[in-house]
């Protein structure tokens, strides 16, 4: 059998970060999730363009995804463009 769970408040949890946390105003440049280590050199977005159908979007590894576009070459722009 389970033990009866303990009576009284449940355990205290983080408080969440907030949405887009380390990712406005940084020009650019993404950090390790979670790492606020000077020595680690920051990095370019990792961006890309999918298709899904006859739409192309771009994406990147921060989060981030851009409109569909029937245009690959407009997706492309999009992804040059991704503060």
């Amino acid at each position: 059998m389970r033990e009866p769970a303990p009576e009284g408040p449940p355990p205290e949890r983080p408080p969440p970060a907030p949405s887009g946390a380390g990712r406005e105003g940084d020009g650019g440049i993404c950090t390790p999730a979670g790492s606020h280590d000077a020595a680690l050199p920051p990095r370019p977005h990792p961006t890309r363009v999918r298709e899904k159908g006859p739409f192309a979007f771009a994406e990147c590894g921060c989060g981030w995804r851009g409109p569909a576009r029937r245009a690959r070459d407009r997706a492309r722009t999009d992804a040059a463009g991704h503060p």
